[in-house]
C-alpha cells in the first residue's frame, strides 16, 4: 500500500510541476473563465497531493506502532512462559519415568525406584527306580521373590537395598552403598564378588533356569566387602576385599576374609561384541568353617537332592580359584564358555583337592532381536516386536554343556557331565517364560543306583518370571 501511494504522490507531483510551469503564459493567452477553470484543477491537485501525504504519514506511524506492539507482546509472552514454567517446577519438581516400575528423579541427583522380581518353578527329576528319594518326581517352588529399593543422591552416591522372601524368611541379598565418578565405582556393603560372567549376570537374564553347576558347587555366593571397579575404553577392571554374608554376622565365627580380582577385555568389532576375562579369588576361612562341602543340584534348585557331592572336608583353611571366561554376541546369535578351578587348602600334612566346573552355551534368536550385553556382564533383552504392539516377542533357543568334577585327593564327590536345551519366549520386556531339558550323566556320583554310581537322570522345568 506504501509503495502505491508513493508512486501516486510522484505522479500528481510531477503532474503539478508540469502544470505551473507553463501557466503564467498561458494566463495570457487564455480568457478569463479559462484561466479561473485551470487554477481550480491545480487546486485540486495541491489538495490530493496533501491528502496522499498525510494518508503516508499514518501509515508509517502505523508500522512503527505495529513493531513496538508486536515487540511488546512477544515479551509479554516470554515472561508468561517463564513464570508458568517456575510454577510447574514449584508444583511437580519431580520427574517420572517408567522402567519397569515408576522411577522418580529430583533436581540435584536425587532418584527412587522400586525394584523386584518373581520367579516361579515347577518341574521333574527322574532317576533311576532303585534310586528312592523325596526329592525325586514332580516339584515346584517360588525361586525367588524380591522386592528392594535403589536410586542416587547428589555428589555420585547411590544405593540398593533387595531383600528374598522366599521359604517363609527374609533373606537380604544386596545391601549397598556406591560412589561413582568417571569411569570408577567404589561400593561398600553386601554385593557379588567377581566371580566371572556366569555368576555376576542377574539371574533375570541366564539362558537356563539355573546357572552352571560350578557356581552353586563352589559357593559363589554374595558378601560384605569394599570394592573397587574402573572402566576405560574397552577395559574393565574390578578388586575388592570381603568378609562373610550377612547371614553369617550372628555367627561367632563369621571371621573370613579374602579378596577377588577380575579383569575383561570386551572390544566390538563392528556390530559384533566380544568379552574376554580372567579372575582370581583368595578366602581365608579363618574359624568359620573347620570343614568345607562342594556339591550340586541336577540342573533345577525345586529339590534337595545332590547326585555329587564331596561330603565334608575337614581341615579347610583356604580357597583359592582362578577363572578364565569368554563370549560373543552376533546379532541373533550368542556363544559363551567359562572354567573355574578351585583348590581348598587344608592344615597340615593333609592333601589339598582341587575341582573344576565349566560349561560352554550357544544360543540364537529365532526373531530379530539379541541378547544384551554392558560393562561386562550379560542383560535382558529389549524386545523388538513386543506382544503388546501386535508382535510374537522374543524368542530364543539355547543349547548347553556343563561339566562339574568333583573327585581329587582322596575325595571321590562325582562327575557330572550334562547336556541342556533352553526355550525362552520374552513376550514383552521385563516378562519371561522359560522351558528347560536337562540329560544328566554321572559317574561316581554320591548316590548309588543298584550298586553303582554311575547312571543318568532326567530334569524337565518350567518358569514364569517378571521382573522390574
Amino acid at each position: 500500500m506504501t509503495s502505491h501511494m508513493l508512486k501516486s504522490l510522484g505522479l500528481l507531483a510531477g503532474t503539478a510541476a508540469l502544470a505551473l510551469w507553463p501557466a503564467a503564459a498561458m494566463a495570457a493567452a487564455m480568457s478569463e473563465e479559462q484561466a479561473a477553470a485551470l487554477l481550480g484543477k491545480l487546486e485540486q491537485l495541491e489538495r490530493e497531493v496533501a491528502d496522499l501525504r498525510a494518508q503516508l504519514g499514518n501509515v508509517q506511524q502505523g508500522q512503527q506502532a505495529s513493531t513496538s506492539a508486536i515487540a511488546a507482546t512477544d515479551a509479554k509472552i516470554t515472561a508468561t512462559e517463564e513464570r508458568l514454567a517456575q510454577q510447574k517446577e514449584l508444583k511437580d519438581p519431580v520427574k517420572v519415568a517408567w522402567k519397569g516400575a515408576p522411577e522418580l528423579k529430583a533436581e540435584g541427583g536425587w532418584s527412587f525406584k522400586p525394584r523386584g522380581r518373581i520367579l516361579f518353578d515347577a518341574g521333574t527329576v527322574s532317576a533311576p527306580d532303585s534310586i528312592v528319594d523325596p526329592g525325586l518326581g514332580f516339584a515346584n517352588e517360588a525361586r525367588r521373590i524380591r522386592l528392594g529399593v535403589s536410586g542416587s543422591m547428589p555428589g555420585g552416591f547411590g544405593y540398593k537395598l533387595e531383600a528374598d522372601f522366599t521359604g517363609g524368611t527374609v533373606e537380604l541379598t544386596d545391601a549397598l552403598l556406591s560412589y561413582e565418578q568417571g569411569g570408577l565405582t567404589i561400593t561398600a556393603g553386601q554385593h557379588n564378588p567377581f566371580q566371572g560372567l556366569e555368576e555376576l549376570s542377574s539371574s533375570n537374564d541366564t539362558s537356563f533356569i539355573e546357572r552352571a553347576g560350578y557356581t552353586d558347587a563352589f559357593g559363589f555366593e554374595r558378601n560384605i566387602g569394599l570394592s573397587a571397579q574402573y572402566g576405560v575404553s574397552d577395559l574393565l577392571f574390578q578388586a575388592g576385599l570381603f568378609t562373610d554374608s550377612i547371614d553369617a554376622l550372628n555367627d561367632d565365627e563369621n571371621n573370613s576374609i579374602g579378596f577377588d580380582l577380575r579383569a575383561v577385555a570386551m572390544p566390538k568389532f563392528g556390530e559384533v561384541q566380544t568379552h574376554f576375562g580372567a579372575s582370581y579369588h583368595y578366602r581365608d576361612l579363618g574359624d568359620a568353617i573347620g570343614t568345607r562341602r562342594y556339591r550340586q543340584r541336577p540342573a533345577v534348585h525345586f529339590t534337595d537332592t545332590r547326585f555329587v557331592d564331596t561330603g565334608n572336608i575337614t581341615g579347610a583353611k583356604s580357597e583359592s580359584s582362578y577363572g578364565l571366561e569368554a563370549a560373543v554376541i552376533a546379532g541373533r546369535f550368542h556363544a559363551a564358555g567359562e572354567g573355574h578351578w578351585l583348590t581348598l587348602n587344608r592344615t597340615g600334612p593333609l592333601a589339598d583337592p582341587s575341582f573344576f566346573g565349566g560349561a560352554i552355551e550357544v544360543g540364537l534368536f529365532l526373531t530379530d532381536d539379541t541378547r544384551g550385553y554392558k560393562d561386562g556382564i550379560f542383560r535382558g533383552v529389549k524386545v523388538s516386536n513386543p506382544v503388546g504392539d501386535g508382535g510374537l516377542g522374543a524368542w530364543q533357543v539355547n543349547v548347553r554343556y556343563d561339566y562339574l568334577d568333583l573327585v581329587d585327593g582322596g575325595f571321590v564327590g562325582g562327575k557330572q557331565n550334562a547336556y541342556q536345551a533352553s526355550l525362552i519366549w520374552t513376550p514383552i520386556d521385563y516378562v519371561r517364560f522359560l522351558l528347560s531339558y536337562s540329560r544328566l550323566d554321572y559317574s561316581n556320583a554320591a548316590i548309588l543306583a543298584a550298586g553303582s554310581g554311575d547312571y543318568g537322570v532326567d530334569a524337565f522345568a518350567g518358569r514364569f518370571q517378571i521382573s522390574f
